[in-house]
């Protein structure tokens, strides 16, 4: 055992987690000045889903200085489609219709090479990022004054004194647990179940970079290309059914995902890499606040949705790129940080809110109807396509499109409102339910009691 630290190692900010949002901080906090320490419990590459990008991530990327770095490791990403009864059997959304002004394409990536980019590129930017460093516990003495205490895999601890803490320790979700804020989503809840395969039948042509979405009884299945002719696939399923897995973890992916023929059809010849399957589960929840003085939660350690729209790594880099304006603002003009955080978390939670809309009622019959067959009346399929391409926050023309399409949701819905009622129903007894037996990393951590969100 090496020698413990006893005198508190002083810094501006300290960074919980190496992901996407925390990268994201501790670079652009490390470019404004500030002493940043970066701490993630684990060394890059590590394992981690949520390949597909967003074309709101380019400006993000852009203004981080990364843009170049991503396209190099990225497959290009023109549009998501859908399973539809048409003759190709697929709808595609490019993302060209969009109409705002998000970029017409994005990327998909193997995301442990992505995040130790990101994490590098903090690095270069001047924070200290540290990897194997987990953080234990944060005390605050006040405002501008955190203790936080570090173990190293190395069995070392010591400690850090900081005027600031960003909270991007990811599903750990760390100070929203230890404070008890953190709420399971009363609203959705599922499960995923997932694998990479060596050759999967890309789409034809320009469709071939696409995020595929096929809906199935259970829930709703990916094919996400990634770089040397690898595609990820997997089922996000409501839990009751992912329970009856019984450790048949291989077969039962297989199985589950035999239950879309279209998408059964392009794996024919396709081989599972390394035979290995992941399970995780229970993933929705969102905090009671996202900060308070001297602290603040970023990406995952805030909340997280259903990966349906692939919101994840934008919600989070963008997230995080706000909560920089915050912190910058409270360390030099404190009485002005609790409006900039009242401020910041309306701002996240409209912008979950309008994905979520959809994410809620992706699997009834009225959304999927409109999926599988779409009409620009309006310009809502636009619309549409705007919201799939992460332009949630700022554009007027595609927050109003969103708004009409609620409408034309609600009177279609009022048509068939029996399988809408029963499609609600089984969506909140689902959300009550609670999932064991996930095989990632976090999955195997005790997790932290939440309390139920409020509807």
């Amino acid at each position: 055992m090496e020698q413990q630290h006893t005198v508190a190692e002083p810094c501006d900010v300290a960074v919980i987690g190496g992901g996407p949002a925390g990268s994201t901080a501790a670079a652009l906090l490390a470019r404004r000045g500030y002493k940043v320490i970066a701490l993630e419990k684990e060394h890059h590459p590590r394992f981690h889903i949520g390949e597909s990008l967003l074309p709101m991530n380019l400006p993000v990327f852009e203004r981080l200085g990364v843009l170049d770095k991503v396209r190099a490791l990225g497959v290009f990403k023109p549009g998501a489609d859908f399973e539809a009864d048409n003759e190709r059997g697929y709808n595609t959304y490019a993302f060209a219709r969009a109409i705002g002004n998000s970029p017409p394409h994005a990327y998909q990536v193997w995301r442990q090479d992505f995040d130790r980019m990101l994490y590098e590129h903090a690095r270069e930017c001047g924070a200290d990022a540290r990897e194997g460093h987990e953080v234990l516990k944060v005390e605050q003495a006040g405002s501008r004054d955190s203790t936080l205490e570090v173990r190293t895999d190395q069995g070392r601890s010591y400690r850090i004194q900081a005027r600031y803490v960003v909270d991007a320790s990811g599903r750990d979700a760390l100070l929203s647990s230890r404070k008890k804020l953190k709420r399971k989503n009363s609203q959705h809840q599922s499960a995923a179940i997932f694998g990479h395969f060596h050759g999967a039948q890309r789409r034809p042509g320009e469709d071939g970079g696409n995020i595929s979405i096929y809906s199935f009884a259970h829930g709703w299945m990916w094919m996400i290309p990634l770089p040397e002719g690898v595609m990820s696939v997997g089922a996000v399923c409501r839990p009751d059914y992912l329970k009856q897995r019984r450790g048949r973890t291989v077969e039962f992916l297989l199985d589950t995902l035999k239950m879309s023929p279209a998408l059964w059809q392009r794996l024919e010849g396709a081989h599972l890499i390394d035979n290995e399957v992941r399970v995780t589960g229970n993933y929705s929840y969102d905090s009671a606040v996202m900060g308070g003085p001297g602290w603040v939660l970023v990406g995952d350690a805030f909340a997280f949705l259903d990966p349906v729209f692939s919101s994840g790594v934008y919600l989070a880099m963008s997230g995080a790129e706000q909560a920089v304006e915050v912190v910058d603002q409270a360390l030099r003009e404190p009485a002005r940080e609790a409006a900039l955080l009242r401020r910041l978390e309306k701002r996240q939670r409209k912008g979950m809110a309008r994905f979520s809309f959809f994410i809620y009622r992706f699997n009834g019959p009225v959304m999927q109807q409109m999926f599988r067959s779409p009409r620009n009346t309006w310009q809502l399929e636009q619309g549409v396509i705007s919201m799939l391409a992460g332009d949630l926050f700022d554009t007027p023309v595609v927050l109003r499109k969103l708004r009409l399409f609620k409408l034309v949701y609600a009177i279609s819905a009022l048509r068939d409102w029996r399988r809408s009622r029963a499609e609600r129903r089984y969506r909140l007894a689902q959300a009550r339910s609670e999932f064991s037996g996930g095989t990632t990393p976090l999955d195997r951590e005790p997790a932290a009691p939440a309390k139920e969100r409020v509807a």
